[in-house]
C-alpha cells in the first residue's frame, strides 16, 4: 500500500460526490460516531434536500438531519423526503428536518432552558441526540428569575449522563447547575437579550468565567455542537450504537447525483 492509501484507510475516508457542489463524508459516523449533518444556512433549498436523501442512501444505519432549514425546505420536505416510505420529521421551532427511522436511546441527557426564547436552540439538541441514541428529558423555563422552578428537578439531574443547559440573557444558570450536579455540564449561550447581551457574548463570557468546576462551554447558538458532546459522553458510559465509532478502513469516492 502507498503511503495516502495508509493514511486514507487510517481516516476511514470514504465520501460520496453529490452534484458539483458537494462531497459527503459518508464515514464520519464510523469514524467518529457522529454523522455528517447537513447545515442549511448558505446552502439553496434543493441542496440541501439532495443532500439529505444522499447522506440517507449511503449511510442507512443512521437518520439524516439537517439543522437551519429554511421554509422552503421545511415545507418541502415532507413530499420530497418521504416517497420511499421513511418517516420525516420536521421541527418548525427547532428548524431541523429529520429522515428516518431514529435509533432506540441509550442513557439519558437532560437539556434544560432558562426561557422560552431558549427553546429553538435547545430543540435543535434534541433533535441531533435523538438522531445519534440518547434518551434526554427537556426541562423548560427554569432562570435564575425564578430560580426556585429549578430544585425540584435537581433529582432527575442527578441521574442524567450529561446536562446541557440554554441560556441567554445573563447565563448565569449553567453555573448554578454545575454546582448542583455530578455529571457534566455542558452550557449552551443562546443569542436571546437585550443591549449589552450583545447576541449571546455576554452569556458566554459569563459560562467561560464560571467558577462551577466540570463546566464545559460551546458556541453561542450551538445546540448541535453540544448535543454531539453529550452524545459522546453517553457512547462512553453506556457504549456506542451499533457500528457507531467503530472505523471500516476504506478510500474510497462515489460519483453521485451529478
Amino acid at each position: 500500500m502507498t503511503w495516502s492509501a495508509d493514511l486514507a484507510g487510517l481516516l476511514d475516508c470514504e465520501t460520496y460526490r453529490a452534484g458539483d457542489f458537494a462531497r459527503l463524508d459518508t464515514s464520519r459516523r464510523r469514524r467518529t460516531g457522529v454523522p455528517e449533518v447537513v447545515f442549511a444556512p448558505s446552502k439553496t433549498p434543493e441542496q440541501t434536500l439532495r443532500l439529505l436523501a444522499g447522506l440517507r442512501a449511503r449511510d442507512p444505519g443512521s437518520p439524516a438531519l439537517a439543522t437551519r432549514c429554511p421554509d422552503e425546505v421545511l415545507d418541502a420536505a415532507p413530499d420530497r423526503l418521504g416517497e420511499t416510505g421513511e418517516p420525516v420529521r420536521v421541527d418548525r421551532v427547532a428548524r431541523t428536518v429529520t429522515v428516518g427511522e431514529l435509533p432506540p436511546p441509550r442513557g439519558l441527557v437532560a437539556v434544560l432552558t432558562a426561557g422560552t426564547g431558549d427553546l429553538p436552540v435547545a430543540r435543535e439538541a434534541l433533535n441531533t441526540l435523538a438522531v445519534l441514541g440518547a434518551g434526554t428529558v427537556l426541562v423548560d423555563d427554569v432562570g435564575v428569575a425564578g430560580i426556585g422552578r429549578l430544585f425540584p428537578h435537581v433529582p432527575r439531574l442527578r441521574e442524567a449522563d450529561c446536562v446541557l443547559v440554554v441560556a441567554g440573557m445573563d447565563g448565569a444558570l449553567p453555573s448554578v447547575v454545575a454546582g448542583l450536579v455530578r455529571a457534566p455540564v455542558v452550557g449552551v449561550p443562546t443569542s436571546v437579550g437585550y443591549g449589552v447581551a450583545a447576541g449571546g457574548l455576554a452569556a458566554a463570557a459569563t459560562m467561560l468565567s464560571s467558577c462551577a468546576p466540570g463546566l464545559t462551554v460551546v458556541n453561542i447558538d450551538n445546540g448541535f455542537g453540544a448535543a454531539a458532546h453529550a452524545g459522546k459522553i453517553v457512547d462512553a458510559v453506556h457504549g456506542a450504537s451499533p457500528d457507531g465509532g467503530r472505523p471500516r478502513p476504506s478510500a474510497t469516492t462515489t460519483d453521485g447525483d451529478r
